[in-house]
């Protein structure tokens, strides 16, 4: 076999280093969980969802026993939430508050889950299901984290949801009175009344409640609901319509 030349020996070399550096374990790159960290808040604060998620999630997967896990775990589903992927949100707030019940932001996690269905509710004709979500979890953090520095907004919140849920109730009612299914209709008033106590739903709940039992003939039971209505909602409007109806029914013969 004949010798190599000087340069072609050199390029050999070189080659054969290569190789074994291809085949070989390849240095860890990935950067330190703060470096991470700190793109991801970066990122996340120029508004820059996806690329903030994969900082925060490569925090999470390549270091997992550093004390940012927890934290870069909720800024994930902080990234959907700000984008407004609510459904993606909404899952991964719950990982957070499952995996750490206690953690610092526990009740942010908390907090952050039911405003992912709440910032979903639909108008009233449509499908309540996602309202009664954000009711449960909002009753939650009240539950869990009485003392929560977010407990008077979600209080506000449960509220909001009541009277949607109510008013939901009242439109089946309402359809149901179309259809001269009266039966059904009182069903749904009683339920208002009865679920949603202290709504602003309750008034018209008893009007509409009396306008079916007269539709009924049921003339002496209207009379006691219009009574409760004027009574004990003096300033609704509802209150005023009820009593015009009462002096319709001391007239009528």
């Amino acid at each position: 076999m004949g010798s190599l030349r000087p340069g072609a020996l050199a390029l050999a070399v070189v080659t054969l280093l290569s190789g074994c550096a291809w085949f070989g374990s390849r240095p860890n790159t990935v950067p330190p969980a703060a470096k991470l960290y700190e793109d991801g808040e970066r990122l996340l604060r120029d508004g820059k969802y996806e690329q903030a998620r994969e900082a925060f999630s490569r925090l999470v997967e390549r270091h997992p026993e550093s004390d940012l896990v927890p934290v870069g775990r909720f800024l994930v589903g902080e990234t959907y939430y700000r984008g407004e992927e609510f459904d993606k949100a909404a899952k991964e707030f719950e990982s957070f508050v499952t995996l750490y019940p206690s953690h610092a932001i526990a009740d942010l996690g908390q907090y952050r889950l039911a405003r992912a269905y709440f910032d979903q509710m639909p108008i009233v004709e449509r499908d309540q299901g996602v309202t009664a979500k954000a009711l449960a979890e909002l009753q939650k953090l009240i539950r869990l984290y009485p003392e929560s520095r977010y407990a008077p907004d979600v209080i506000a919140k449960i509220e909001v949801c009541r009277l949607r849920l109510a008013q939901k109730e009242l439109w089946v009612a309402d359809y149901y009175v179309k259809r001269s299914n009266f039966q059904a209709a009182l069903q749904r008033y009683d339920a208002v009344l009865k679920d949603y106590a202290r709504t602003a739903a309750v008034p018209e709940a008893l009007y509409q409640k009396a306008d079916v039992l007269l539709r009924l003939g049921k003339t002496d039971e209207a009379a006691e609901v219009l009574r409760r209505l004027v009574e004990q909602y003096p300033q609704s409007d509802w209150s005023a319509r009820a009593k015009q109806r009462q002096t319709r029914l001391v007239t009528t013969p």
